[in-house]
């Protein structure tokens, strides 16, 4: 079906793909509503997408060359009488800046060992190699669609939310996968041509966020049974950077009795305070809206523990209101144990696969896709302020009820920003190895790390495994978030530089050697507020990712739009099982008796798509 065979009306029309307009549509499509989604890029995912090496090459590429003004067409022929043209923007360059790429390995395979000062590229350099590179290995932008082939042929095909071993699952919630095999790292210096050569290893996540076991992004893939499309693992470690050094923070029973770092007088105490923290109490209510940290020093805790639970398990900073410590600590204690010995779980193959999980959802149940596709501009009714339709980048007319947005579609004069607006530091790195070596090489590691110096924003660190399937063997990757004060390179180079060997780097320790890294600055999506934007009433306005380690921003968005359409319906009630799919000539229905929770999580993934093939619903028309 191409692009000009679109069914001319919908009851929603959905711009961008990234997670709260995916989860929107799946919502919609679960409940019968007919979904129109559509996205100008050739990925899924957006401002959420995860790229193989070469495919963010070619992002770099696009990002840095300067875009041309698009010519506006006039689509006033098709306006009806009572009718206005609201047009929409087609590029955002505010979501994506100050891009820096730095290559410190030799270009080319080497028979030796390379020298300790490797050749450092500039970005002018590393963007021409890239390019050169790129075009040799994947001449296009690797789409959502060849990551998911690559997917499929993985031995691993079931995918499930991970859970350690001995657990029991609980009632309706995924069971784990072991973990993947990993060939041994390699001993010489990974080149940069080796990078490109493995390039399709790498899955490289624009935003970098972690799932908590008890989030609200868990409990929706666990009630909606979208959790059978991917699979999971535990965070196996929560680390900080203290006095120079990275430490493993204790933060479970087990852990704080195995901890060398911790007397047993500061054992009993940190015991004492989490047990304490479970239930409110007056005491804990005198301190409100004092800092955490006088709460903490009056608990008697000694510098080790306030360290601990103030950087690396409440993850607030010294001035942080003691209510909203302790609420964050309350969180943080909650998802403990529900998988394993830390809150959090990350998806295999990266966050981009959890928005693409969602469109799967819709199109099986009725959504249609399309991909290198817009929406030029809404037809408004002048009376009643309502988007009565939509005309798409080939001038069709699509009549809809409701209209959901990305941000970045939408001009800034029309929308409600925070003052001033706010930006996310974000920096990629390719290692050769891990910040905290073990005898484990599947650790996945989340790493706080407070300000280094004063006025330097506190970074949030989560270093990836092979295992993960983000990465080649004999790699890591390492990506660091940090709310902007100047350019990404200003806020988190100084960072790297201590913590990894580089040509900057001063001291010998033995430190990972940064093989290739990005740095950029994006758009904060919390600066963006949730209402009164200068918009049609039945226009909704979803916002790019937020700084927070956790999905609940955008998954609060989708869910407040869902109910604001349909206040009646069921948010993402349970899929059925494929055993439940009922057939009607060429309809598929879903009963609406015996849906339950899928128990396992295994959901049987390829016996769903032979049942509901949305493959034949998602149409990619030619450019």
């Amino acid at each position: 079906m191409a692009a000009e065979d679109l069914p001319s009306e919908f009851d929603i029309v959905i711009l961008g793909t990234g997670l709260a307009e995916s989860v929107v549509a799946a919502a919609f499509s679960r409940v019968g509503q007919r979904v129109l989604h559509v996205d100008r890029r050739s990925y899924y995912a957006a401002s959420w997408a995860s790229f193989t090496f070469s495919g963010l090459l070619t992002w770099i590429q696009q990002h840095q060359e300067e875009s041309q003004p698009e010519e506006v067409q006039d689509w006033s022929s098709l306006l009806e009488e009572g009718e206005e043209l609201i047009y929409l923007s087609h590029s955002d360059p505010a979501s994506v800046s100050n891009l820096q790429v730095f290559c410190y390995t030799s270009e080319e395979d080497e028979e030796e060992a390379p020298s300790a000062d490797p050749p450092n590229t500039t970005e002018e350099e590393a963007a021409g190699g890239a390019e050169e590179d790129a075009t040799k290995e994947t001449p296009e932008t690797e789409s959502a669609d060849s990551v998911e082939e690559e997917k499929e042929a993985e031995p691993e095909e079931e995918q499930q939310v991970s859970q350690t071993e001995g657990e029991e699952p609980e009632a309706g919630q995924p069971t784990p996968s072991a973990d993947l095999s990993q060939s041994e790292p390699t001993r010489k210096k990974i080149s940069y041509a080796q990078l490109v050569k493995e390039g399709r290893r790498f899955n490289i996540d624009l935003v970098s966020k972690l799932m908590y076991s008890r989030g609200s992004l868990v409990d929706l893939l666990i009630k909606s049974n979208v959790s059978r499309y991917a699979e999971f693992k535990n965070v196996t470690r929560i680390l900080t950077y203290r006095h120079g050094k990275v430490e493993q923070v204790p933060c479970s029973r087990a852990d704080v009795f195995a901890s060398r770092q911790l007397s047993m007088v500061e054992k009993r105490k940190l015991m004492r305070f989490l047990t304490s923290c479970v239930e409110e109490t007056e005491e804990q209510r005198a301190y409100n809206g004092r800092p955490y940290l006088e709460f903490l020093c009056d608990q008697q805790l000694g510098d080790n523990l306030q360290h601990f639970l103030l950087h690396s398990i409440a993850m607030v900073t010294e001035d942080t209101p003691t209510e909203v410590g302790l609420a964050s600590t309350r969180h943080f204690l909650r998802c403990l144990g529900r998988y394993g010995n830390t809150p959090f779980l990350f998806p295999v193959y990266g966050l981009g696969e959890i928005p693409q999980c969602f469109c799967r959802m819709c199109a099986v149940f009725g959504g249609i896709y399309c991909l290198r596709h817009s929406i030029n501009c809404l037809l408004v009714d002048k009376d009643t302020n309502r988007c009565k339709a939509v005309i798409d980048s080939r001038g069709q007319r699509i009549s809809c009820s409701h209209f959901v947005v990305e941000d970045s579609y939408v001009g800034a004069e029309r929308k409600r920003m925070a003052t001033p607006a706010r930006f996310l530091s974000r920096a990629v790195l390719i290692t050769d190895s891990s910040v905290l070596p073990s005898n484990s090489d599947q650790q996945v590691s989340m790493v706080t790390v407070p300000p280094i110096a004063a006025g330097s924003p506190a970074v949030k660190m989560v270093e990836l495994c092979p295992s993960t399937m983000t990465c080649m063997p004999g790699t890591y990757l390492v990506h660091l978030t940090c709310q902007s004060v100047g350019s990404a390179y200003e806020d988190l180079s100084p960072l790297v530089t201590r913590m990894f060997c580089t040509p900057e780097s001063h001291d010998p320790e033995d430190r990972p050697s940064v093989l290739w890294c990005l740095y950029f600055n994006m758009a904060d999506g919390s600066g963006l507020e949730v209402e009164g934007h200068d918009l049609p009433s039945n226009v909704y306005v979803c916002s790019g990712p937020d700084g927070d380690l956790g999905h609940e921003h955008a998954v609060r968005q989708a869910q407040a739009i869902f109910q604001k359409v349909l206040p009646e319906e069921e948010f993402c009630p349970p899929a059925p099982n494929p055993e439940d799919i009922i057939y009607d000539g060429d309809n598929t229905s879903s009963s609406t008796t015996g849906e339950e929770e899928d128990k396992d999580g295994a959901g049987e993934e390829e016996e769903a798509k032979e049942e509901a093939p949305e493959e034949q619903q998602i149409f990619h028309p030619e450019e």
